[in-house]
């Protein structure tokens, strides 16, 4: 259906190209006529010319439409392939395709160098951030071992937000890598128990301190994933967990059909505002209330789950909690 429209389309637009040519035809044919009226010449005299050359006329306006709907064609299919475009244009037959042709090429090339710049841009960016997290992770290294000597309800407070700026540290190099060369996935069966825990371990001081519940059964699952990018999702979602779960909640790790869920019993998430919690900097009502939040951690979840081959969804009850799925299936990958 949608051929046949589009067929209809080009045939309107062929017959307004040649419609100075049509009427060109008709006045010419009109002209004899009124010159063989006018000379009482019999009309089968003037039919049979007329019909002749009218019957050429058709053939030659079907195999017009025909050639020019070829080119057409042709035309589509390049511009759905962009590389080399330039060099594969049909020859041009006349000094206008010769201009069209010439200025594709010279837009080509503008987009190319446009490209390269970019990518460019992209690299030397990259680079320098990746820098900067490394050389940052220094000093932090060094504050987290100068806090390790001293334990006051101080030093843990500072080691929170010593924790805190490190996780934004790891968030800033996660953004930059996710779509870039350097991006090293490494799909291999993994036991989900061991990802788990280095995730629960992570925040181990936070559950304690805050007397949060930790309700969690050991799963003996393997999954076929990529475990430094899993580990990132599942340490986001634990770290949402933990932020939106008042002291003495609980939070409850599961596996059910293939889905990892992990639920809290936080302040829940807004009807408004669920679709959008996977946008690029959305944080939504919490979100406003905590000044703290980025609205890029459940986003990254999102590009990070997509890149392994997983789903993730969100599942929520204002002033009940939260709970995110993660879906493990692995049919369309494959082991390394």
């Amino acid at each position: 259906m949608r051929r046949y429209r589009e067929n209809i389309c080009f045939l309107k637009k062929y017959v307004d190209l040649r419609k100075r040519g049509l009427l060109l035809f008709f006045l010419f044919l009109m002209v004899f006529l009124g010159i063989f009226l006018l000379y009482h010449v019999p009309m089968g005299a003037f039919a049979y010319p007329a019909g002749i050359c009218c019957i050429f006329g058709i053939l030659y306006y079907i195999g017009d439409f025909q050639r020019m709907y070829r080119r057409h064609w042709q035309m589509c299919q390049f511009l759905k392939i962009w590389e080399n475009l330039g060099e594969r244009l049909p020859e041009a037959e006349d000094v206008l395709e010769e201009d069209y042709q010439e200025l594709v090429r010279f837009l080509l090339r503008q987009r190319q160098q446009m490209e390269e710049e970019m990518s460019r841009n992209q690299a030397e960016m990259e680079e320098y951030y990746t820098t900067w997290v490394h050389q940052i992770k220094t000093p932090i290294a060094s504050m987290r071992l100068n806090l390790q000597n001293e334990d006051s309800d101080f030093s843990r407070l500072i080691f929170e937000d010593l924790f805190r700026i490190e996780q934004y540290v790891d968030m800033v190099l996660c953004y930059l890598r996710l779509d870039g060369n350097s991006t090293d996935y490494l799909f291999r069966e993994y036991e989900l128990d061991d990802i788990i825990r280095q995730a629960v371990k992570k925040y181990a001081g936070q559950f304690i301190r805050r007397k949060i519940s930790l309700n969690y059964e050991t799963v003996k699952e393997r999954v076929l994933t990529d475990e430094k990018w899993l580990l990132f999702v599942l340490e986001q979602v634990l770290s949402n967990a933990l932020k939106y779960t008042e002291d003495g909640g609980s939070i409850a790790i599961l596996f059910e059909q293939s889905t990892l869920i992990i639920r809290d019993t936080g302040i829940g998430i807004a009807p408004e505002d669920l679709p959008r919690i996977f946008e690029r900097g959305y944080t939504g009502y919490n979100g406003r209330n905590d000044k703290r939040a980025s609205g890029l951690g459940l986003y990254l979840c999102r590009r990070i789950c997509q890149n392994l081959g997983h789903t993730i969804a969100v599942d929520s009850v204002l002033g009940e909690g939260t709970a995110v799925r993660i879906g493990l299936d692995h049919r369309n990958l494959e082991v390394e």
